[in-house]
C-alpha cells in the first residue's frame, strides 16, 4: 500500500487549478426529502465487522433501493429532482419524450437506467469493452440500452459527450470537468443521505474513514459531510488502486491529472481521471491518499464473506486498505461496503 499525506489538508488547492469549480454541497436534507417520497427508499444498514482488531462500521450500501450500490442515490436523485421540478400530474410520465445519456463501469448506469424508466424517460448507457457482460445485461433489464465503446470509462464518457450533443440528449455523468458542473454537483449531493444516515447510525465518532474512489464522487461527499459534523476528529483516508491513481496524483501534483495504467480487478474504481469537483472537496477534507495493489484488494475479500459481508474488489477496498493500516484495537473505523457481490 502506497500512502500520500495530503499536504492541501484544511486549505484545498490554489484556486488557479480548479478555477471555475463549485465546492461541494453539505445540504443532506434536500435529497432526503426527495429520497424520501420513493417507494423503494431506505436506511441501509451499519453493521460492525467482526475479526480486525480495532472497531470496523461498514454502511453497508449493497441492498440500496434495490439496485445494489450507494450509486442509487446520484443519478436517480438527479432525475428525479428533474422530474419533481417538471410538475406534471403523473409523475410515471413526467419526463416523457426527454433521453438521458452516460458513460458507467455498471453502477451509476443502473442509477441513470432506474431514474429515467421510473419518470417516463428514456436511458442510453455507453460501456467500455472491460465492462463485464453481466452489467450490461443488468443494465439491459432496467430499460436501457447499451452501446460499447472504447478501451476505457474515459473514452466511453467521450463517445457518450458526443452522443448527447448529436442527437439533443441529456448527458448525466457521475464526473465533472470545467463547463461540466451542475448536473455531477447534484448527483454527488444525492450521496449525502448516505453520509447523513452513517453519522446518525454511528455510536460514536470514528477515528478513522476510509473511502475508495474513482472519479471521487461518493469519497467527495462523504468526506464534506463528515467534516461538517465530525470536524477534524476522525482521520479520511482517500483509497484508490494502484492502476488508476487519478486522486493520489492530482493532489501530489497540486493540479488535476490524467494518469496512465493497466485495467483494474476494481473496476469500478479504474478511473484515469478525477472528477474536478471530488478533487476541490478532497483537497480540503481527506488527510491521506492511499493506493492499494491487486493483490491487496483481493486479500480482504474471503473475510467478508466469512462474515456476511460479501463484495467485490471496488466495494471492499477502502476495507482492504483499512485492514493494511495496522490500526490499534482501539481505534473505531468506518468503511463503506459500496456493492453487491457480482
Amino acid at each position: 500500500m502506497d500512502a500520500l499525506e495530503n499536504k492541501w489538508r484544511g486549505k484545498g488547492l490554489p484556486e488557479a487549478a480548479l478555477k471555475g469549480i463549485p465546492a461541494l454541497s453539505i445540504d443532506a436534507d434536500a435529497p432526503r426529502a426527495l429520497l424520501a417520497r420513493c417507494p423503494a427508499a431506505a436506511l441501509t444498514p451499519l453493521v460492525v465487522a467482526e475479526g480486525f482488531g480495532p472497531t470496523v462500521w461498514v454502511k453497508d450500501e449493497r441492498g440500496r433501493m434495490n439496485l445494489g450500490s450507494f450509486k442509487a442515490l446520484g443519478a436517480a436523485y438527479v432525475i428525479a429532482h428533474e422530474a419533481d421540478a417538471a410538475g406534471a400530474s403523473d409523475m410515471a410520465l413526467a419526463l416523457q419524450g426527454r433521453t438521458y445519456v452516460t458513460a458507467s463501469a455498471g453502477n451509476h448506469g443502473l442509477s441513470v437506467a432506474a431514474g429515467a424508466a421510473a419518470f417516463g424517460a428514456a436511458s442510453v448507457v455507453y460501456l467500455a469493452d472491460t465492462v463485464p457482460e453481466s452489467f450490461a445485461g443488468r443494465l439491459r433489464d432496467k430499460g436501457a440500452k447499451v452501446v460499447r465503446f472504447g478501451a476505457s470509462y474515459e473514452q466511453s464518457v467521450e463517445a457518450a459527450m458526443m452522443a448527447a450533443e448529436e442527437n439533443g440528449w441529456t448527458l448525466l455523468s457521475d464526473t465533472s470537468w470545467e463547463g461540466y458542473t451542475e448536473i455531477p454537483h447534484r448527483l454527488m449531493e444525492g450521496y449525502l443521505a448516505m453520509a447523513a444516515e452513517a453519522v446518525e447510525q454511528c455510536p460514536e465518532v470514528p477515528t478513522h474513514i476510509f473511502l475508495q474512489a474513482g472519479v471521487g464522487g461518493l469519497a467527495g461527499a462523504a468526506a464534506a459531510y463528515f467534516r461538517k459534523t465530525w470536524g477534524d476528529a476522525p482521520r479520511i483516508i482517500v483509497v484508490e488502486p494502484e492502476a488508476a491513481p487519478a486522486l493520489h496524483a492530482s493532489i501530489k501534483a497540486g493540479e488535476s491529472v490524467v494518469t496512465e495504467g493497466p485495467v483494474s480487478a476494481m473496476g469500478r474504481l479504474d478511473c484515469k481521471e478525477p472528477s474536478m469537483i471530488a478533487l476541490k472537496g478532497l483537497a480540503r477534507d481527506a488527510d491521506a491518499f492511499v493506493l492499494i495493489s491487486e493483490e491487496e484488494s483481493a486479500a480482504v475479500l474471503p473475510k467478508l464473506e466469512a462474515v456476511g459481508l460479501a463484495s467485490t474488489a471496488s466495494g471492499a477496498a477502502g476495507l482492504a486498505a483499512m485492514m493494511l493500516s495496522d490500526l490499534p484495537v482501539s481505534a473505531r473505523a468506518l468503511c463503506v461496503l459500496s456493492e453487491v457481490a457480482d
